[in-house]
């Protein structure tokens, strides 16, 4: 056997991997799918009666909101809730005019009786978890409630969870994201539909078996109890919200997830502000996996079945790197099936697996139904738009992932808010944002030519089979590549 038989033998080997997880997960999704087809059969649960109100503590972790603090502190402080069993606290690491802004909020509301503290660390020690942790340790709350500064909470946000906590045994109650700016751009509107997903069919679709769910960061209320027995705030994942979450349901606690208490929030505008949260978020979900899974499989007390859907729960941001290996194999398959016809079976059984594209459709179409009244044209609009993107993300997030797998530690990166809602705002003189294009965006270029280079050979070799994947990628990396050099001229020619 030459190199050549070799090497091609390597990359079937890494083509049918990459199959065999994403049809894997396909089936998880699936799943997922007839769970909340289910629940929507089962009798609607109704908020149960609040016969006391208890302390309930707001965490705001903050870190330079100078654009959305102000909307933020003034929502929070219209929440129709009893003013003396309601406590906040501004968990501020900020270190430009964001603090001033703070202060001057605090003393406004102090004046109206409010029970509102300004909280001010020495340093960033753990960065978002090292600010709920000191929070935490002297809040005077047995809830506690954490919104991220682009958020802007309904008045009744905490009368439509707290009473839920009336049973004992639940350790989070979860709200869903609702998008304040979807329809600002194309952008927004694929951030939307695939979020949407997530919000409706994957967390619905995990609780309505008891598998284990996740507190998503913010938008959602905590029992303190719970908390401390999970083993607190830990900052060794970008993703601490997951990580707790997974320590927490491995003790015994429920968590609960109302889809139908909505909490809009604001959704990155620019695709530099987007990669920044993608890399944090995927790299975060292999620091978990790394720490968790064994935890999850080793736990007697933990189902099969759940045990699996934590395993592709965990591994979600995994399937980055398959998407990537499969895209970069795409041009030496094409030689492969032209060279090496006794592995023809093979790459034909390649047609089975496509199925999962099907099965994923139908994933995100539920979602869409659920979420949308457009029509069967947008959603495939943004059905192809949402995984061409993902596979033009696939470099940058495969990366993060494997850094998060290796162990590479990196600073939390947060997101940039703009406070953008309609097509008028502009967010091109955000001091917060990227100002010069990166190595790896000329990498993501770079591949784009290879993969309109792939195009032609496909069509020189009548592989007329490899093609979609071709057009998703080329329009995928065509779409990043491009808007992440024009999102960073255009700030610089307005600082100019």
């Amino acid at each position: 056997m030459d190199f050549t038989q070799i090497l091609s033998k390597a990359i079937l080997i890494i083509f049918a991997l990459s199959m065999a997880f994403i049809f894997s997960y396909s089936l998880i999704q699936l799943n997922l799918v007839i769970n909340y087809i289910k629940s929507k059969k089962r009798k609607k649960i109704t908020t149960p009666e609040l016969i006391e109100f208890p302390i309930v503590t707001i965490q705001l972790p903050v870190y330079n909101e100078l654009y959305v603090i102000e909307r933020l502190i003034d929502k929070v402080c219209e929440f129709d809730y009893p003013k003396d069993k309601l406590e906040i606290q501004l968990l501020d690491d900020s270190n430009d005019e964001t603090v001033g802004i703070i202060k001057k909020k605090i003393e406004h509301y102090k004046s109206l009786g409010f029970d509102i503290h300004h909280i001010q660390r020495e340093n960033r020690v753990g960065y978002k978890a090292g600010a709920l942790k000191y929070g935490t340790e002297f809040c005077k709350g047995e809830f506690i409630a954490i919104f991220d500064s682009d958020f802007v909470p309904e008045t009744d946000f905490l009368l439509n969870t707290i009473p839920y906590f009336n049973n004992k045994k639940i350790g989070v109650v979860q709200s869903k994201w609702g998008f304040t700016n979807s329809e600002y751009s194309y952008l927004t509107n694929l951030q939307a539909f695939g979020l949407n997903a997530h919000f409706s069919v994957e967390q619905v679709g995990r609780g309505y078996n008891d598998h284990f769910i996740n507190f998503n960061g913010t938008a959602g209320v905590w029992r303190k109890s719970c908390i401390s027995d999970a083993g607190g705030w830990e900052s060794d994942t970008l993703t601490e919200d997951l990580d707790l979450s997974y320590r927490a349901q491995l003790k015994g606690w429920k968590f609960l997830y109302l889809e139908d208490v909505v909490s809009p929030s604001e959704l990155p505008v620019e695709i530099n502000a987007l990669k920044a949260q993608q890399f944090r978020w995927t790299k975060g979900a292999a620091e978990c996996t790394s720490k968790n899974l064994k935890r999850v499989l080793k736990s007697k007390n933990t189902s099969l079945s759940t045990k699996t859907h934590a395993i592709f729960h965990l591994m979600n941001s995994s399937i980055f790197i398959f998407i990537f290996f499969m895209s970069i194999i795409s041009l030496p398959l094409i030689y492969i099936k032209s060279e090496f016809t006794e592995y023809n079976y093979l790459l034909n059984l390649s047609g089975f697996f496509m199925s999962s594209w099907l099965i994923l459709a139908f994933f995100y179409w539920t979602a869409f139904k659920q979420n949308s009244k457009e029509n069967l044209f947008v959603f495939f609009n943004h059905f192809f738009g949402f995984l061409a993107v993902s596979m033009g993300l696939s470099l940058h997030n495969s990366l993060a992932v494997i850094e998060g797998f290796i162990g590479k530690k990196s600073p939390f990166i947060r997101t940039p808010k703009f406070n953008i809602n309609d097509a008028s705002d502009e967010w091109n003189t955000n001091k917060y944002l990227i100002k010069k294009i990166t190595p790896l965006t000329y990498i993501e270029g770079g591949l784009l030519i290879y993969f309109i280079y792939t195009f032609i050979v496909a069509i020189i070799f009548n592989d007329y089979g490899i093609m979609p994947l071709l057009v998703f990628l080329i329009f995928g990396y065509g779409f990043v590549f491009f808007n992440s050099i024009f999102h960073v001229k255009k700030v610089t020619k307005q600082r100019k």
